[in-house]
């Protein structure tokens, strides 16, 4: 809208600052405008989860650089491509900034959430601050991919060590993943027959990622993890 002051007296109006001009012919407000929605679709763009979860090829060709984090991530910890892909997947649905629902009282009324777990990994924050101290990651955030999957790939290197629990067995790394490695331990995952399900879907889906990544790694690595790279 435009405004603009006028006298009684007729003097000559003078543009008001919404409308007025700068060199290039650009208002300051719309440039300002502009720039924010160019952010904003960046930031959009960036956090959007994946068109299709259920492909591990078709993931890594839209989210430019989460195979090399992958990849990373598996050379550090030890545990496959796969198995990191698909407990991402339970946790979040590749969510960037996921949290778990909270608790209703009364049945209709939104209550506290049942703990401060959060980004693509779901982690605790006491846990993700024991990673940071451990991995020598100070500064990572939950939020971040690259971080996320090198978390699931630290926290699965534990219960190898802690727990015994070979690097790619996906259904026992997602028992211990839930759990927690004391939890594991423990055995209080027996009585949980919905987890043992949990479990199972996450180590199925660790088979067929496995089976998709095969038809296209060589692929990624040859155009170091960028499709329609020339």
């Amino acid at each position: 809208m435009r405004f603009m002051m006028i006298a009684k007296t007729r003097a000559r109006a003078r543009p008001s600052t919404v409308t007025a001009m700068r060199p290039g012919g650009v208002r300051p407000s719309l440039r300002a405008v502009f720039l924010g929605l160019s952010l904003a679709t960046l930031s959009a763009c960036a956090t959007k989860p994946p068109e299709n979860v259920d492909n591990l090829c078709a993931i890594f060709e839209e989210k430019k650089g989460w195979y090399d984090a992958a990849r990373d991530s598996e050379k550090a910890w030890g545990t496959s491509i796969p198995v990191l892909m698909a407990i991402v997947h339970q946790e979040s649905r590749f969510v960037a900034k996921a949290k778990p629902p909270r608790k209703k009282i009364f049945g209709f009324i939104p209550g506290p959430r049942p703990s401060d777990s959060y980004g693509y990994s779901q982690a605790l924050e006491s846990t993700w601050e024991s990673y940071e101290r451990s991995a020598g990651r100070y500064g990572a955030d939950r939020d971040d991919f690259d971080d996320a999957i090198d978390f699931v790939g630290w926290y699965n290197h534990q219960s190898y060590r802690r727990n015994g629990i070979a690097r790619n067995d996906a259904y026992r790394l997602y028992l211990a993943y839930h759990e927690g490695h004391g939890g594991y331990d423990r055995g209080t995952y027996r009585s949980k027959d919905w987890l043992l399900s949990v479990a199972r879907r996450v180590s199925d889906r660790a088979t067929r990622y496995e089976r998709q990544l095969a038809t296209c790694r060589e692929a990624l690595e040859d155009k170091g993890g960028w499709f329609n790279w020339f």
